[in-house]
């Protein structure tokens, strides 16, 4: 009798080790609970359903629910609708919504340094900038300075070098731009300033109505596929370039660091796999689709396109160079931020002198 409860008693505990290991290896290798279903809230600085950047978090949504099978299904807000545009950086630092979306100059009050993963002046083109960020260093220095806000930061969009915007007067010097009054936002409205103008930072949604009443004198928003639909050529009369304030704009998703570390790892990886596809999509549209609006504003509403003078340009570039390097303050994160893109963006130049501007330069001098 002995001998047989011996015997079971020894099935028992094989059985059971057996068991205890099987759950173990399953929890090692289980990504998710697919019963566990999570409803985030996204935040964003851009009007709803607005073309282009306001369609960004849209579409990462879009993509995260398709690829999860519903597993995370996330609600955008346009400006206002939970938070004031502004107020999005701290809304998701502080965990009031999981995620947000916007630009990182928006926080330059806080976070000065945010600056360089937005756009910096006669900086990094759009493609440039996705270098920098994916293979360039640039990306584990972002995700190091939001941590320390609680957050994680991810690629959102890019809408390639902008216009230098839109003004009720002719620039014709440096002279021009003393006091006007413009909606310019991060370091290139503080290189603004120190020209002679006064920059104002209002959300995109707002820019018509302040030219409209005089309120400002002239608006930096994005480009002929946005600005034409917010009818800035309505009550702007001259459109000026080049776009030497962001030459490659970088959008952001940033989302709280307690709730990226909440989802299970196949749901990140599919987060991380949105943004970067629609890092790209948005681009794309924008490459397209501005040419278009340009057409547009010139031919059908009788808009004029002017070049900023040289001597306009040349002091932008010369107050640039020096704000930037205020940026970095006692901060040594802030130091290795700007030794590392200042770095790149020497070494894409030198090459970017062979490749791309050598390529466009013939093709604009050999057009039909």
């Amino acid at each position: 009798m002995s001998k047989q409860i011996v015997g079971l008693l020894t099935i028992a505990l094989l059985l059971s080790g057996c068991g205890a290991t099987e759950n173990d290896t399953v929890g090692a290798e289980t990504v998710a609970d697919p019963a566990q279903i999570y409803r985030w809230r996204m935040v964003t600085t851009w009007p709803k359903n607005f073309p282009g950047m306001g369609m960004a978090p849209e579409r990462i949504a879009d993509r995260v629910r398709a690829m999860s099978n519903g597993r995370l299904d996330i609600t955008v807000y346009g400006a206002g609708e939970v938070v004031p545009a502004l107020e999005t950086f701290e809304a998701v630092s502080s965990g009031t919504v999981q995620m947000g979306h916007g630009a990182a100059y928006y926080w330059r009050g806080s976070v000065p340094s945010a600056q360089f993963f937005t756009a910096v002046p006669f900086g990094l083109s759009a493609q440039e900038m996705n270098g920098w960020l994916m293979h360039g260093g640039g990306m584990a220095l972002w995700e190091e300075l939001y941590a320390r806000y609680n957050l994680v930061p991810m690629v959102g969009g890019n809408t390639g070098v902008q216009m230098a915007g839109w003004f009720n007067k002719e620039i014709k010097g440096l002279a021009d731009l003393q006091g006007v009054k413009m909606r310019i936002p991060g370091l290139g409205g503080e290189v603004f300033e120190a020209a002679g103008g006064t920059a104002v930072n209002i959300p995109g949604g707002e820019i018509f109505t302040s030219l409209q009443t005089g309120v400002i004198d002239a608006a930096e928003w994005v480009g002929p596929f946005n600005d034409l639909v917010l009818g800035f050529h309505q009550v702007a009369r001259y459109y000026y370039y080049p776009g030497w304030q962001e030459p490659g704009p970088n959008l952001e998703m940033i989302i709280n660091q307690e709730a990226f570390a909440s989802l299970p790892k196949d749901l990140q990886v599919m987060l991380r796999t949105a943004a970067e596809a629609v890092n790209n999509d948005v681009l794309s549209e924008y490459t397209a689709r501005n040419n278009r609006a340009l057409t547009e504003l010139v031919e059908v509403h009788g808009v004029e396109v002017r070049r900023l003078p040289d001597d306009v340009l040349a002091k932008l570039k010369q107050i640039s160079d020096e704000r930037v390097k205020k940026l970095v303050g006692d901060d040594p994160l802030s130091l290795r931020i700007y030794e590392s893109y200042t770095a790149y963006r020497q070494g894409v130049m030198n090459y970017s002198e062979l490749s791309e501007r050598a390529f466009l330069n013939v093709r604009a001098d050999l057009k039909d």
